[in-house]
């Protein structure tokens, strides 16, 4: 059954993730659960010629392992396993529940995380020492604990307060000088409108999707990020997969199949069927021979072909289209 790949990867998660019972998700891991650092190379200097060889000879000493701290991850895979529940018994699981929820308090410190923390792009670091918080990281944080405390129906005082908390920091996330919810909040401020903030309204579910304040991030969104192919990450995107000699190349960033079907749910959410069909259709027209890329740049797939993540989406908003407007044979 589909519902016994999810849970061993939730097994998988109790029994091998290394680090997670420390409260720190990993960006990535080896299959056997080691974490896997971009600079983890695993090689020796001998075994590598030319620009390679210059190449680990520069980072050998100084940065050969790092972990990404991503709260996010925590979060949204305490939402998975809720979601999971709705339809299987996760009794064995909920170890897990109370290793993520006690993951995302142990860093939480009133305000802000106690240390750096990355954004949902493995991008952009929040510091603490500027109080700075990520608007999508935290929202996926909140909606992790709300779905903790349903699950182990507990009193946890911790899980509680820190979900106040984090929850009156978002509140703040929106800007009125700006007009629409900036990408990080603190003592400095990041107000590229990001498209992620789709998420606040699906799946965090943290604010009605007619919500004035979403209504106008989603507008600034669409103005700023899209084009006639789709939406885009975020302005001045300078990531399109490409890689050379173990670092990212920068480029110029395409549009994203995951951020047309992300709107294409919001608008099921407004009830407005011709918005969501458009963005439904033209996630879809990135597909190639039945394969969803990661993103497009002049309509061709970029990076990484399938990309898990778009097919994921392109169900999700397709169930959603279903749902909401019962069929779509007129689309």
């Amino acid at each position: 059954e589909m519902y016994e790949i999810s849970e061993k990867f939730f097994k998988w998660c109790l029994d091998y993730a290394e680090g997670l019972r420390e409260g720190i998700f990993a960006h990535k891991y080896f299959p056997n659960g080691r974490i896997a650092g971009d600079f983890d190379l695993g090689l020796e200097e001998n075994d590598l010629k030319g620009e390679k060889k210059k190449f680990v000879r520069n980072y050998l000493n100084a940065k050969i392992f790092y972990v990404q701290f991503q709260p996010d991850q925590l979060g949204s895979l305490l939402w998975s396993l809720h979601e999971h529940s709705k339809f299987r018994d996760i009794e064995e699981f909920k170890e897990l529940v109370e290793i993520l929820a006690n993951g995302i308090c142990k860093y939480w410190k009133r305000c802000c995380f106690s240390i750096p923390s990355f954004d949902i792009w493995e991008e952009n670091v929040a510091l603490p020492k500027y109080k700075q918080i990520h608007t999508y990281s935290i929202a996926a944080c909140i909606k992790g604990l709300e779905c903790a405390l349903e699950i182990i129906k507990t009193k946890n005082k911790a899980w509680k307060r820190t979900l106040m908390q984090m929850k009156r920091i978002l509140e703040k996330c929106y800007n009125e000088d700006f007009g629409y919810f900036v990408r990080t909040f603190g003592k400095s401020i990041d107000a590229t409108i990001d498209s992620s903030l789709f998420s606040l309204v699906w799946p965090w579910e943290q604010f009605k999707a007619d919500d004035i304040r979403i209504v106008k991030t989603v507008e600034k969104i669409l103005a700023e990020n899209q084009s006639n192919e789709g939406i885009c990450r975020y302005k001045g995107d300078n990531y399109d997969g490409k890689i050379k000699v173990l670092e990212l190349e920068k480029g110029v960033g395409g549009y994203w199949p995951i951020l047309d079907y992300w709107a294409s749910i919001y608008f099921c959410l407004r009830s407005e069927k011709e918005q969501a069909i458009k963005h439904f259709n033209r996630g879809n027209e990135k597909a190639k021979n039945g394969y969803l890329p990661e993103q497009t740049i002049d309509k061709n797939p970029a990076s990484a072909i399938p990309l898990a993540w778009s097919h994921a989406m392109f169900i999700v908003a397709n169930n959603f289209i279903i749902d909401t407007f019962n069929d779509v044979a007129d689309a």
